[in-house]
């Protein structure tokens, strides 16, 4: 998203860049992107209740959310298993989509975990959304053994589950968030 304020000039500056901007935008309040924290994970189960049933665990997971107010509008998930970290459960409910809440969350995620090695097998046509973060397709040998194993039922047919195993190595990214927690 590019805030209109800005010259025309500006924007394609900004465009050719390649460095994604994020700007939140409001609803009905003020958007807050944020981790959760343990006690609001049962928040976010009740929104990730249409996206698989998926629930959280603070005990292996960071959790980041959009905020309208007091309303989760997005999450996107960062699950520690023994071998490495997995993002996944990135979710937008449908009155909320179209407007970067999903990028933001993102953005949140891939900051706060930097120093980690992050995988995911991400839905084929999210492949250049995730690129935009520093997630390049990797063979799916290469993914942890934890994280393998939830695909299992795909039996080495990734094609058919219109997935791509993808892989973040440790950086500081390239993200300009609009926030910045080593400040």
């Amino acid at each position: 998203m590019i805030p209109r304020r800005l010259s025309a000039a500006e924007q394609k500056t900004i465009l050719t860049t390649g460095i994604p901007v994020f700007i939140p935008q409001q609803i009905r309040g003020r958007i807050e992107i944020r981790e959760l924290r343990s006690g609001e994970f049962s928040e976010a189960d009740s929104v990730w209740i249409d996206y698989h049933e998926t629930k959280g665990d603070p005990q292996t997971d960071r959790v980041f959310a959009a905020f309208d107010g007091e309303l989760i509008i997005s999450l996107a998930r960062c699950r520690r298993h023994p071998d490495g970290f997995e993002v996944d459960a990135v979710y937008t409910p449908e009155t909320h989509r179209g407007r970067g809440f999903s990028r933001q969350v993102v953005g949140a995620l891939v900051e706060a975990c930097y120093n980690e090695e992050l995988t995911m097998y991400a839905v084929q046509h999210l492949k250049k959304f995730y690129s935009e973060f520093g997630f390049i397709p990797i063979p799916e040998i290469d993914l942890p053994a934890s994280v393998r194993e939830r695909y299992l039922w795909a039996a080495g047919n990734l094609e058919g589950a219109e997935v791509i195993p993808m892989r973040r190595t440790p950086a500081r990214p390239l993200i300009l968030t609009g926030f910045d927690s080593h400040k």
